[in-house]
């Protein structure tokens, strides 16, 4: 009886196991540019935190009517695209005294930008 029993449990188990959908997992290979790509946005977006932290900036966005708060969570809801491009107009700026007129560009380009959106 107990040898009558433990043939039916194993083939009903059998039975089960080929019933069972079986998934096939995939690997593949991914660019280099793919997987470099986060590490990009993460730094672009870390290059406007900085440039929005300076006291100038924070002074110029103050002046011009805009909470720097509003302009960092403006700068986090952007894509990526968005950050990688102003991250790549804020890395072009010169250093120096020079530069006044490219920054206030730049201000006023990302007030425009937070005011669209809204």
């Amino acid at each position: 009886m107990r040898s009558a029993a433990t043939q039916l449990l194993c083939r009903f188990l059998a039975i089960a196991l080929l019933m069972l959908p079986y998934q096939s997992g995939q690997a593949g290979m991914i660019g280099t540019d793919l997987a470099a790509s986060a590490s990009s946005v993460q730094a672009d977006r870390n290059t406007i935190a900085s440039f929005l932290g300076r006291a100038q900036i924070v002074t110029e966005l103050q002046s011009l009517g805009l909470d720097p708060q509003a302009a960092r969570d403006r700068v986090s809801a952007m894509t990526d695209a968005e950050a990688s491009s102003l991250a790549g107009r804020i890395s072009a700026l010169p250093a120096g005294a020079d530069g006044g007129l490219l920054v206030l560009v730049l201000v006023v380009l990302l007030v425009w930008l937070v005011v669209s959106r809204r």
